[in-house]
């Protein structure tokens, strides 16, 4: 049973824009803090932005001021507004979902930023 389900990656030119969508089940939303993490090959994943269910953040200094990770209850997603991207930004994206109702990893999404 898939528990969460990215979208949204795709190939953009430097300074663009792009949007990833996160969508988590019901069960485990609410419970769950949020987060994106990326991969590189040859690299540890590495983690990108976090939101709690209060909707705090936190932000690697890398994307600070350019992405913005947000959350809607209402539809148990979990959104990544990525601007201003960069060649280095390119990577295969993961949605991940942590606390009281486990720990899941989305399948990944990748994200490719041409210079």
């Amino acid at each position: 049973q898939v528990q969460v389900v990215e979208s949204g990656g795709g190939l953009v030119q430097a300074g663009g824009s792009l949007r990833l969508s996160c969508a988590a089940a019901v069960s485990i939303f609410s419970r769950n803090f949020m987060a994106w993490y990326r991969q590189t090959p040859g690299n540890r994943r590495e983690l990108v932005a976090q939101i709690t269910g209060s909707g705090n953040t936190d932000y690697a200094d890398s994307v600070k001021g350019r992405f913005t990770i947000s959350r809607d209850n209402a539809k148990n997603t979990v959104y990544l507004q990525m601007n201003s991207l960069k060649p280095e930004d390119t990577a295969v994206y993961y949605c991940y979902s942590g606390g009281v109702a486990g720990a899941y990893w989305g399948q990944g999404t990748r994200v490719t930023v041409s210079s």
